[in-house]
C-alpha cells in the first residue's frame, strides 16, 4: 500500500487526504493548527461569517422601501458577532477533522520539513517522528503580508487574522490594501456602522477585477458614506494612543481608531527543507507547479495558496485532489483556470468565471458581449435591489460562452449557471433555452444570453 505525507491540513490538504484514501492509499497529514487550516480558523470561514452580519443589517437598513417599519435602528454587538465568528470556525474545523479521521486518515499536530524527496520528518508534542513516504504534497498556505513601517500590534493596528479579537465596533476604521480582502473587509464594516476609509494606492478599488464591477461597487461605497482615498500609497502606519495614525508618501495622513492591513500574502514554505530537496520556488517564495500539481522534484507535489496559482480556497481543493490522483494512477483531468469561477464578497457581490475583459483585450480574442442592469429584473425590484449587472462572453461566430461576470446579491450562486456552461463549452443558445423560474435573479442570466444568439 503507498504511503502518502500531506503537510498542511487546509483545503488542498484534506481534500487530497480524502482522494487518496478513497484511492487505497496509507495517509498522514501534518497540521499546526487545525484541520481546515487558516482558510476554516482565520480567513474564508471567519470572514464570510462576518460578512453575513454585515448584509443582514444592511438589508435591515433598507426595509422601509418594502414597507417595513423597524423601531430603532439595528446595531451589531461586535463582541457576539465575533463569539459567533470563532465559534463557527472551531465547529467547522472539528467537522472537518471528524470526517477525514473517519476515513482512516492518521492526523498528526505539528510541524513538518521534507529531509528527501521520499522522507518527511514530523515535529509533534510527543517529539520528532520521521515517516517514509512514496508521495508527498505540501500544502502549507500562507499569511498576512506586512510592512516594516507598519507593525500590527493585535489591538489596534490589525492583520485580517486579527480582527476577530475585537470587542467593540471600530469607530473608524482605516483599511489600507483595495484588493479582494481589503475591499470586502471594508464592505463589511461599513455595513457594520463603523466609518470606513479604504486607502488604495491604484486608481480605482479592485484593480485586478472587471471594471465595470469595479467602477460600480466603488460608486456603492462612497454612496453608503466610505471615503475611497485612489492613487494613495501607505507609508507607515503608527499608533498614539488610542489613535492611529496612517501617513501616505504624499505626506497626507489618516487618523483612526483602528487600522487594518491588507497588503496581500506570503506564503508558508519557510523552513520545509525546499531548497535542501532542490524544490524549485519564485521570487516570492511560493513553490513551482505544472497543471497536475507536481513540484520539479518526482513524487513532490504542492497545492493551494503556498503555490501562488490562484489563491483561493476552492481552486486549492482542485490542485489537492488533481495531485492524489496523478501521484495514485487515477484519470486525471489538468487544472484549468480558464474555468474557474471566484466570489468577491462585498455587498453587492461580484462573481467571475472564466476569461475576463483584460484577457480578451491582451489575447486579442473576437467575442460576443452582452450586460444588463440586474435593476430591470422583476425579483430585483420586488427586493428593492438597485445594483448590479450580469455580463457574459461569447466566441464569435459559434457562439460558445467563454466567461462572465454577475454584480448582485448572491452573485456567489448566480455564477454558478454560467460556470457550468463555460466549463462544459455551451452556447449562449443553451444557456437561453434552459428553462428560469419566473421571477427569479437567474432570469437575467438567461435573457443576456438571449441578446447574444446569433441568427443563422
Amino acid at each position: 500500500m503507498a504511503h502518502v505525507v500531506i503537510i498542511g491540513g487546509g483545503p488542498g490538504g484534506y481534500e487530497a487526504a480524502l482522494v487518496a484514501r478513497r484511492l487505497g492509499a496509507e495517509v498522514t497529514l501534518v497540521e499546526r493548527d487545525g484541520m481546515g487550516g487558516s482558510t476554516v480558523l482565520t480567513d474564508c470561514v471567519p470572514s464570510k461569517t462576518l460578512i453575513a452580519t454585515s448584509d443582514l443589517l444592511h438589508e435591515v437598513s433598507r426595509s422601509a422601501e418594502l414597507g417595513v417599519e423597524v423601531p430603532r435602528a439595528p446595531r451589531a454587538d461586535l463582541a457576539s458577532v465575533n463569539d459567533r465568528v470563532l465559534g463557527l470556525a472551531q465547529a467547522q474545523s472539528d467537522d472537518i477533522a471528524e470526517r477525514v479521521a473517519s476515513t482512516g486518515v492518521t492526523i498528526l499536530r505539528g510541524t513538518a520539513r521534507i529531509s528527501d524527496a521520499r522522507e518527511v520528518v514530523a515535529s509533534t508534542p510527543d517529539g520528532e517522528i520521521r515517516l517514509a513516504a512514496d508521495g508527498i504534497l505540501i500544502a502549507t498556505g500562507a499569511h498576512p503580508r506586512v510592512s516594516a513601517d507598519a507593525q500590527p500590534d493585535g489591538e489596534r493596528i490589525l492583520t485580517w487574522e486579527q480582527v476577530y479579537g475585537l470587542r467593540e465596533l471600530p469607530e473608524h476604521m482605516i483599511v489600507v490594501g483595495s484588493g479582494v480582502t481589503g475591499a470586502e473587509f471594508a464592505s463589511a464594516y461599513n455595513g457594520l456602522g463603523a466609518e470606513v476609509t479604504l486607502v488604495s494606492s491604484r486608481d480605482r478599488v479592485l484593480p485586478g477585477e472587471d471594471p465595470d464591477a469595479a467602477t460600480l461597487i466603488e460608486d456603492v461605497f462612497t454612496r453608503r458614506g466610505m471615503k475611497v482615498l485612489g492613487k494613495s500609497r501607505m507609508a507607515s502606519t503608527r499608533r498614539e494612543g488610542d489613535r492611529v495614525v496612517v501617513t501616505l508618501t504624499d505626506g497626507r495622513t489618516v487618523t483612526g481608531s483602528h487600522c487594518l492591513l491588507a497588503l496581500g500574502s506570503i506564503p508558508n514554505t519557510a523552513d520545509l527543507g525546499l531548497e535542501e530537496v532542490g524544490i524549485d520556488t519564485d521570487d516570492g517564495g511560493f513553490i513551482s507547479v505544472d497543471k497536475v500539481s507536481r513540484t520539479n522534484i518526482p513524487g513532490v507535489y504542492a497545492a493551494g495558496d503556498c503555490t501562488g496559482v490562484f489563491m483561493l480556497a476552492s481552486v486549492a481543493a482542485q490542485q489537492g485532489r488533481i495531485a492524489m490522483a496523478h501521484l495514485l494512477g487515477d484519470a486525471v483531468h489538468p487544472l484549468d483556470l480558464r474555468k474557474v469561477s471566484s466570489n468577491i464578497f462585498t455587498s453587492p457581490e461580484i462573481a467571475a468565471v472564466g476569461v475576463g475583459q483584460r484577457q480578451i483585450e491582451e489575447q486579442g480574442l473576437l467575442v460576443d458581449t452582452a450586460m444588463l442592469p440586474i435593476t430591470a429584473n422583476p425579483r430585483a425590484k420586488m427586493q428593492g435591489v438597485h445594483d448590479g449587472f450580469v455580463k457574459l462572453y461569447a466566441r464569435q461566430g459559434i457562439g460558445t460562452l467563454i466567461g462572465g461576470v454577475v454584480v448582485g446579491p448572491r452573485a456567489s450562486e448566480l455564477i454558478h449557471t454560467v460556470s457550468v456552461a463555460v466549463s462544459a463549452s455551451l452556447t449562449v443558445d443553451h444557456v437561453a433555452d434552459a428553462f428560469s423560474v419566473y421571477p427569479s435573479m437567474s432570469g437575467t442570466v438567461s435573457e443576456v444570453a438571449r441578446r447574444l444568439h446569433r441568427q443563422v
